[in-house]
């Protein structure tokens, strides 16, 4: 069974910046699409940005674009998750998302991905 590791949450100021990694346990594991999450408290888990592996397509929630940048070492099988300029509402357990399903695309909603880190805390706060 495949296992994702996040890292790199914390408590920030508004304005500042975290790197989110996420390492797979299994560096021979073929992906097809990785992607970052968050969920605040009392809300669903949203999409914030994905890359797909075939042609390295990114996407990110209106919310993030602009601030938060996604990318991959394909060798250690890690994603990153770059945010900067971060808000109070960026506060949330961030969790990585693993296709291992073939696909040409990536994706900002939670069913087409079938493993999951245990996710990390981001508190944005003055």
């Amino acid at each position: 069974q495949l296992q994702l590791v996040e890292s790199g949450g914390g408590l920030v100021q508004p304005g500042g910046s975290l790197r989110l990694s996420c390492a797979a346990s299994d560096s021979t594991f073929v992906y097809y699409a990785l992607a970052w999450f968050r969920q605040a408290p009392g809300r669903e888990r949203e999409g914030v940005s994905c890359i797909a592996d075939s042609n390295e397509v990114t996407k990110y929630a209106d919310s993030v674009k602009g601030r938060f940048t996604i990318s991959r070492d394909s060798a250690k099988r890690t994603v990153f998750l770059q945010m900067n300029s971060l808000k109070p509402e960026d506060t949330g357990v961030y969790y990585c998302a693993w296709r291992s399903f073939a696909s040409t695309n990536c994706f900002l909603t939670t069913n087409p991905y079938n493993h999951w880190g245990q996710g990390t805390q981001v508190t944005v706060s003055s």
